[in-house]
């Protein structure tokens, strides 16, 4: 029987979904940009498969197999994947069982995350983070109930052991770094004109939720909604490697970011803007704590 109510009921499921999709991917795939990627892979492809709620059993687990499957075929896409276990060897090594604290993993830095396979990534982040069960990530991950035990027990043991090393950041190139000082000054100055002229005629924009704009004449129109609020300041930075503007409260310097902007820079201009205003759930996955004192030492605070 056709449901006819189901493409609004779906949208709005996903809707509710996409926070917990995200922190999944982003932690998965070690990186803000492409867990996002692997987000919109995801709705994507739930869109053009979705056999109905009538039809399965736990649609949830289905929908974080259909994202496990999206973050894994990015990880190999960018070749990014370390080699994973056998299961046999998995199941080989005996979890003690230990109750783990999640909420020093849900504060652990995406970076951290790349020390890890993908199954143990998969498996530390869903029972963790998202809080799931180990019959229900053997049936997102596609592993035994034993093999999720075992590598949950080695993916913590190794989260720590990054987490408390010491991990150096590359800085940005100075050319990059100008550039990227220049945009959020001009942001600062309401100067959307000159913000303009810093974008390159490809430039693409995601406004994360809410809309894909491409080409120069399209983003300027993105840039200059901005003058119509007042509740932002730029600060030119990085996030999680990545030249980023982060965005803090023009009231409250001291407060955490608000939220921030990815952006790439291609031959002294801008080309790819991805802003989280609207996604804000993004916040979790960043590890604000260690970052954020240096960003209010930059020249356009």
């Amino acid at each position: 029987m056709a449901e006819a109510g189901l493409p609004d009921a779906l949208s709005d499921w996903l809707a509710l979904q996409r926070p917990a999709l995200f922190r999944y991917c982003a932690r998965l795939t070690g990186s803000v940009s492409d867990g996002e990627d692997a987000v919109q892979d995801t709705l994507l492809k739930t869109v053009q498969t979705f056999p109905g709620f009538g039809t399965l059993a736990d649609p949830k687990a289905w929908l974080f197999r259909v994202a496990h499957n999206a973050a894994i075929d990015i990880l190999r896409a960018r070749q990014r994947a370390p080699q994973e276990l056998s299961d046999e060897l998995m199941e080989a090594v005996v979890d003690p069982g230990a109750s783990s604290d999640s909420h020093w993993v849900a504060r652990s830095s995406l970076r951290h995350f790349m020390w890890l396979t993908p199954a143990e990534r998969s498996c530390v982040v869903l029972m963790d983070v998202l809080d799931y069960n180990l019959r229900e990530i053997a049936e997102i991950t596609g592993k035994t109930t034993l093999a999720v035990k075992s590598a949950l027990h080695r993916g913590r043991t190794r989260l720590k052991e990054v987490a408390e090393s010491k991990d150096e950041r590359p800085p940005l190139d100075a050319g990059d770094l100008v550039l990227l000082d220049q945009y959020a000054q001009r942001f600062n100055a309401r100067d959307f004109d000159g913000v303009r002229a810093l974008l390159s005629e490809e430039v693409r924009l995601d406004l994360v939720g809410r809309v894909k704009l491409h080409g120069k004449t399209e983003v300027g129109g993105y840039v200059g909604r901005y003058a119509t609020s007042d509740d932002w300041k730029f600060v030119a930075g990085m996030v999680e490697g990545q030249p980023a503007i982060v965005v803090i409260d023009p009231r409250d310097a001291t407060l955490p970011p608000l939220y921030f902007v990815l952006m790439q820079l291609e031959a002294g201009l801008v080309s790819r803007i991805r802003d989280f205003r609207y996604a804000r759930y993004a916040n979790e996955v960043i590890d604000w704590a260690t970052l954020f004192p240096a960003w209010r030492a930059a020249p356009s605070a």
